[in-house]
């Protein structure tokens, strides 16, 4: 028996004992469209995916590929927008799977019209399947999970046909495995392209040989120039160090340099531009120490790496924006060998929207009583069916020709929407609930029943078209509607109203349709008996003379006193409401200032804005002066002169009520000359705004990255002063608050400036306090920004202080270099600021300075600074200094630079 069969006996013996006794641990194999359950040729168990999805037809499929005849069963589905989705339960804890999709066309419905659709895990378009290049065709994913439910959907193309799935596998890797070594790039999904035992020229591998159920193939299709035709060796030692956990009868079998000095796999990609993830497998199975050199794509990526005996090794790659992929080994000592190597696009997972926003449209599904097919994400990976969306912020809703019946207060919770039409939908009664729509700038709402204004169309302040035709609103039209100041169409035709317009509509950029009213016009005068119009046809717009020449003095005496009089009782009536709403504002000012006391005191915030100072403060939200992950933020000045910045809460999936919260009880707890100062909050229904000092330099980003009219070129003096300001405060929230505070979303962009360039650290709605003194960590969802993650945090999900040192460290490399963390300019190499600069700061390689303080700073105080934010932006945390070293660093090298210019200056002189 080869040594091959005697691992093969071996594993399926332990796969027997593993199947019958612990169920293969977690795997879920699905038949999809089948009726029985059975145990497959590898002993892996089949169920139907009844359980699983509700939708679709089955239908069973039989094909001959070569001699061998193949059945299977499938689902389709018809071709419509909407998602076809299969929902896996999945424990609440965060989880990387393997996800494995086969798909089947095979002309079942003989129409020979292979289909074309597009496939989802999530809120990401994974892939998309082309039946009529490969049938079958098969797709695998690996995804980190964090929700209780994994999401796989089918969505039909324009003139695709039908989707179809054959089968879906899901099975559990190793828990962080091949998601450690891609901290950088955070939201990926893994799509495999190649997964490759080198050396093997049989079938594929997979379960019971690979415990998790990964199919490795063989390299015959690669097989490298001046390499061996591959060999097998027995491994007698443990895989179990590398993380991804290769199976051991892959890392038997490689393939060496047979004669010249390089060996290489040229392996094609997709033909669109894509991001890479690759990982290359060394085992010592040879009696040496072979030593090579790395190339990917021809760039030297890991030099005189050498393999130890008896160990096994691997490599992690990233690679950006490529076509083609060649993996080469170039002989040093002895002959370069790889045993295997996988190959995964990376694909970006869209931000979900927000959970109000979900659920306010979830409560708006239901009380419609229809099936709108509004499941998971509105806005990814395809917006639901009368959504548009702009990124997960959803902005079009449109529930015309349903019968809604009223506007529910829910809507008010869809704070991003720009249009909204809810036309021939049923609505009676009162406009409302739409107040807190402030970004609405389409309305529409014609075609209904609707009778009444109401009182919140006013706040609506950045609405442009407004459209009320054929509803049975009555009385007058509110002067309120003439303070929107961007209103360019007002549609009021056939309705009930009356009386004149406000004056305040009487301007040119303000289109008025009127018609179909008993009379409205911007005259003053009334209209011509048009009260006594008995017809039951709504008559057009009515023109009021000036003058009434041919009205009998006697009838204009009556008519006047009757005027006289009814304006006498209306008088009376409107005294007795002034004084009866009086009263009750008076009450309902007292009751909120009292609530708004008690949070205070609760809170130990300095003041409680009420919503209308704000928006005196903001003279109506006019200036907007940056816009972040809470929110826009808005220049305000308050009564006695002082200008703040009013940050208004959005509803964007990163940061809620939980955020706003959270700031307002630290920031009001603690002061600190580096840190920005919460003036007050304002905490009233369905407004959640922050008002903090105002720091007229903007942000370190605007300087560094900003358009010319912001960028300012900061010296090496202003940058390490800036970088000691911002130390400072992290200082304070590390050592000198009580608790602790770990800030968790440092960057530039949190970074302000007063008018005298000092630096002050903002936006602390992320931040952790750690209650116990003697903590060392903060176990936490993993949140921040993508370039200053921290990856030990991001792999561990264990938050600590040295967490906020790398994102520092991040941005000390950005004042260094003058480049962002992540770009897409240059080479691949240098695409992660942290990759690239770290192997040149540390070994004194200062080219690598941003050109604008090139030739200004003092060697020994670059010096200093490089090192500390390469210390700071070290992998392992333990490794890392504590923010207390980084800011006594960061002094020297200023003070350093202070002597360095003043010496300058006088020798100049």
């Amino acid at each position: 028996m080869e040594l091959r069969d005697a691992w093969a006996c071996f594993f399926l013996f332990y796969s027997f004992w593993f199947v019958t006794f612990c169920e293969q641990a977690g795997f879920l194999s699905l038949s999809c469209g089948g009726r029985k359950s059975f145990i497959d040729s590898n002993n892996i168990s089949w169920v139907p995916d009844t359980n699983y999805i509700t939708t679709g037809k089955t239908t069973n499929i039989t094909y001959t590929d070569g001699s061998v005849s193949t059945n299977v069963s499938a689902r389709f589905f018809s071709n419509s927008r909407r998602r076809k989705c299969y929902r896996i339960p999945m424990n609440n804890a965060t989880n990387l799977v393997l996800v494995r999709a086969n798909f089947v066309y095979k002309n079942y419905d003989g129409l020979a019209v292979p289909p074309t659709f597009s496939v989802s895990l999530g809120t990401s378009i994974a892939a998309t399947v082309n039946l009529s290049e490969h049938d079958p065709w098969t797709e695998e994913f690996l995804w980190m999970v964090n929700k209780d439910t994994l999401p796989l959907c089918l969505i039909a193309v324009s003139d695709g046909g039908s989707p179809v799935i054959s089968s879906l596998e899901i099975r559990p890797l190793p828990r962080a495995a091949y998601m450690n070594a891609m901290a950088d790039f955070p939201n990926k999904l893994l799509r495999k392209s190649y997964r490759i035992d080198c050396g093997y020229t049989g079938d594929s591998i997979r379960y019971p040989l690979d415990p998790f159920d990964r199919i490795w193939d063989s390299d015959t299709r690669f097989t490298p120039f001046h390499a061996t035709t591959g060999f097998s060796i027995q491994l007698g030692f443990n895989p179990s160090n590398v993380m991804e956990q290769p199976p051991v009868t892959v890392l038997q079998t490689g393939r060496v340099l047979a004669r010249r000095n390089t060996l290489t796999y040229n392996l094609p990609l997709d033909e669109e531009l894509g991001d890479y993830y690759i990982i290359l497998y060394f085992a010592g199975i040879l009696p040496l120490f072979p030593s090579f050199d790395v190339f990917i794509n021809g760039d030297l990526v890991k030099p005189n790496y050498t393999i130890m005996r008896s160990e096994i090794s691997a490599l992690y790659f990233t690679r950006k924006g490529i076509t083609r992929l060649s993996i080469t080994l170039k002989n040093n000592t002895f002959y370069p060998l790889i045993n295997a190597f996988e190959v995964y696009k990376m694909l970006h997972i869209p931000s979900e929207a927000s959970s109000t926003t979900v659920s306010a449209m979830q409560v708006i599904q239901q009380s419609t009583g229809l099936d709108l097919g509004w499941q998971d994400d509105p806005c990814s990976p395809s917006p639901w069916e009368n959504v548009n969306c702009q990124g997960n912020l959803v902005t079009s809703l449109d529930l015309s020709n349903i019968n809604l019946r009223s506007i529910g207060p829910t809507f008010g919770d869809l704070l991003d929407l720009k249009t909204l039409d809810l036309h021939n939908s049923s609505l009676s009664g009162e406009i409302q609930n739409l107040g807190s729509l402030q970004r609405l700038q389409i309305l529409n709402l014609s075609f209904n029943q609707l009778t009444s204004f109401g009182a919140e169309l006013e706040n609506l302040i950045n609405l442009r078209v407004l459209d009320l035709q054929n509803n049975s609103l009555k009385g007058t039209v509110p002067e309120s509607l003439g303070e929107l100041e961007d209103l360019h169409l007002l549609n009021l035709e056939n309705n009930r109203l009356e009386g004149p317009l406000p004056q305040t509509l009487n301007k040119p950029t303000l289109e008025i349709r009127a018609s179909g009213n008993l009379c409205l016009t911007f005259s003053t005068t009334t209209c011509d008996d048009a009260s006594s119009n008995s017809t039951n046809e709504t008559p057009q717009v009515t023109t009021v003379p000036e003058n009434q020449h041919n009205v009998h003095k006697h009838h204009l005496a009556i008519i006047l006193g009757a005027v006289v009089g009814g304006v006498t009782l209306a008088f009376l009536l409107l005294s007795i409401s002034l004084f009866l709403y009086k009263t009750k504002m008076q009450h309902e000012v007292a009751s909120h200032t009292s609530r708004s006391d008690r949070d205070m005191r609760n809170w130990g915030a300095a003041r409680v804005f009420s919503y209308k100072e704000i928006k005196l403060a903001t003279r109506n939200f006019k200036e907007i002066i940056g816009r972040g992950s809470f929110g826009p933020v808005y220049l305000g000045k308050l009564p006695d002169g002082k200008l703040v910045a009013v940050k208004v809460r959005s509803d964007k999936s990163q940061l809620g009520a939980d955020s706003f919260v959270n700031e307002v009880n630290i920031l009001s707890s603690i002061r600190h000359q580096n840190l920005v100062s919460l003036e007050g909050f304002c905490n009233e229904s369905k407004h959640q705004i922050l008002v903090y000092e105002y720091l007229p330099g903007g942000s370190l980003v605007d300087h560094l990255y900003g358009t010319k009219s912001k960028k300012t070129s900061l010296s090496w003096v202003r940058r390490l002063k800036i970088a000691v300001d911002a130390a400072k405060g992290l200082d304070y929230l590390h050592n000198g608050s009580e608790p602790r505070i770990i800030h968790r979303d440092i960057k530039c962009s949190n970074i302000l400036l007063d008018m005298d360039m000092n630096a002050k650290v903002c936006d602390l709605g992320l931040s952790k306090q750690v209650i116990h003194a003697d903590a060392t960590h903060v176990t936490t969802l993993v949140k921040g920004t993508a370039g200053y993650l921290d990856p030990e945090y991001y792999s561990t999900q264990q938050l600590t202080e040295r967490s906020d040192v790398y994102s520092f460290g991040v941005v000390l490399l950005e004042l260094i270099c003058g480049r962002e963390p992540l770009s897409h300019s240059g080479t691949p190499d240098s695409f992660n600021l942290v990759l690239w600069a770290k192997p040149y700061l540390q070994a004194g390689a200062y080219e690598i300075v941003d050109e604008d303080i090139r030739g200004t700073f003092d060697p020994l105080s670059m010096k200093k600074a490089s090192l500390i934010a390469v210390k700071s932006v070290e992998r392992d945390a333990s490794q890392r200094p504590c923010i207390g070293q980084v800011l006594a660093e960061l002094k020297e090298a200023y003070t350093i630079q202070l002597r360095f210019l003043e010496e300058s200056c006088q020798n100049n002189n």
